[in-house]
């Protein structure tokens, strides 16, 4: 390696993704529902009383309330939240389908909503599978960000911590999957010129150091700006699902907070599907 080289590497590990604090904006919050007008209330009282946080902050938002009768198709749905054009969406998965029964999708209106619409959806459970006063009780004393690449990612912490309650558990974690490690450091051991014990110590360190050096900045920026939340990490190498849902577990997180939108697909962002599917009890922001 020339010393050009060794300069420019020395720099860029030294580079580092710093937190930047930022007010979010929630002005209107717009629930939505497939049931009847009483229900749908009923539903949409619960939802206050889980996000009862934004209720008591400055800019109180105003609360509007969409039941099955307003729409009969994902372009009669996107019509309405056009039109009432929310800060942030509440609903629950599978809206006008039976397909709550089953496991494995979030149904045709979810898919759509949480793609088109630039507004965060959070994504309750089913009022069949679990009664709404249920997560309302749980309140957002324990929120929890989660990406694969965690470092830079200022609007997913600050809507993380806007949710929060006051002197709640922020958790800020990042799972480096461990396949795709191991199958770099494969490729690097059937070349003769690169040290593989070597470079599986100093890119494993390297991989997990970005995330830590962020986390670490939020920390710090939100001790400066006042804000009443406690930041735990987790920065990790190994199974992105089986990983969160035994942190979901351990810390008995009441929210999960993570990106939906890839700018490279019109598909849902690819962390975020597996997660959103099988994370069924547990209330998800989608950014």
């Amino acid at each position: 390696m020339t010393n050009v080289d060794q300069f420019e590497s020395v720099f860029r590990s030294a580079a580092k993704s710093v937190f930047h604090p930022a007010d979010i904006d929630i002005s209107t919050v717009l629930v939505v529902t497939d049931l009847a007008t009483e229900a749908s209330d009923a539903f949409a009282n619960a939802v206050r009383g889980f996000l009862s946080t934004l209720d008591g902050r400055k800019g109180q938002p105003t609360w509007q309330t969409l039941h099955g009768g307003n729409f009969a198709s994902q372009g009669e749905l996107l019509e309405q939240v056009e039109r009432f054009d929310p800060s942030l969406v509440c609903t629950y998965r599978n809206l006008h389908s039976d397909g709550w029964r089953w496991p494995h999708s979030l149904g045709e209106y979810l898919d759509v909503l949480t793609q088109i619409h630039d507004a965060p959806v959070l994504v309750c459970p089913h009022p069949e599978e679990l009664a709404p006063d249920q997560f309302a009780q749980r309140g957002t004393d324990s929120v929890m960000a989660v990406t694969d690449h965690l470092a830079g990612d200022d609007r997913l912490v600050n809507w993380a911590v806007e949710i929060a309650e006051n002197d709640g558990e922020l958790l800020l974690t990042h799972v480096e999957d461990e396949r795709s490690f191991d199958r770099i450091i494969e490729v690097i051991g059937k070349i003769p010129a690169i040290d593989t014990d070597v470079a599986r110590v100093r890119i494993r360190e390297q991989l997990l150091k970005e995330p830590h050096d962020y986390i670490r900045s939020c920390r710090t920026k939100l001790e400066e700006v006042g804000a009443r939340v406690k930041v735990k990490e987790v920065v990790s190498l190994g199974n992105h699902l089986a990983d969160y849902k035994r942190l979901l577990a351990e810390h008995q997180v009441d929210l999960l907070v993570l990106n939906t939108r890839d700018d490279d697909q019109m598909a849902m962002h690819g962390l975020a599907y597996p997660l959103a599917v099988e994370l069924r009890a547990t209330p998800l922001l989608m950014l």
